[in-house]
């Protein structure tokens, strides 16, 4: 009789365990069920190259001091981005020209600012953008008697597209940009076209 006790003690410990053993999995597996599944690496965007160097080549057209004329210039821009979309930009852009035939005058432009730049990131091949850069805009002017050279506080705002080359940081832009200043005695309104190179890195 002591011994069946001792038996029925020791099966009773046995399924205690097993009990408590399937309680455990059941629990766990409750547990992975209501945890989300992790995103697949594919579906997380990967983020963009902290720094973005552009150059190109600039049309400029002015209406200042009661001359209209154009330019043809050099841009260079320096982008810092923040997170995928916002980004503080720096942008230098010089333009060499003529005001006119009779008698001829030589103009030269210098915009210097820096300014806020929000883009569309994605993985396409496609990237529009939009600017909007506070500065400086200086103008000399070959006949400095009449003309000389002028300088103001000024601002650009415009737009571009730019377009990725292969599958590297290489991209290819186009932008229009309007250019207001102050030099002379009315507010003039100037307008840029533009196109160049951007590099990611």
């Amino acid at each position: 009789m002591r011994k069946l006790s001792v038996l029925c003690a020791a099966l009773f410990c046995f399924s205690l365990t097993a009990s408590a053993q399937d309680s455990t999995a059941a629990f766990d597996a409750s547990n992975s069920a209501s945890e989300p599944a992790a995103a697949p690496a594919s579906l997380i965007p990967a983020d963009r190259e902290p720094w973005q160097l552009g150059v190109g080549f600039q049309y400029l057209q002015f209406n200042v001091l009661g001359l209209k004329f154009h330019d043809f210039g050099y841009q260079a821009d320096v982008t810092r981005y923040f997170n995928n979309w916002f980004g503080i930009e720096g942008t230098a852009i010089a333009g060499f020209g003529n005001a006119g035939s009779n008698p001829h005058i030589d103009a030269k432009s210098l915009f210097l600012g820096g300014g806020p730049h929000i883009s569309l990131h994605n993985s396409n091949h496609f990237e529009p953008w939009v600017h909007v850069i506070a500065g400086w805009e200086r103008f000399r002017f070959t006949q400095s008697a009449t003309f000389g050279s002028n300088s103001h506080a000024a601002f650009l705002a415009g737009a571009g597209l730019d377009y990725k080359i292969g599958s590297g940081r290489l991209y290819w832009r186009v932008q229009g940009d309007f250019l207001g200043t102050n030099v002379g005695p009315t507010f003039s309104k100037n307008y840029s076209f533009g196109t160049g190179l951007v590099l990611n890195f």
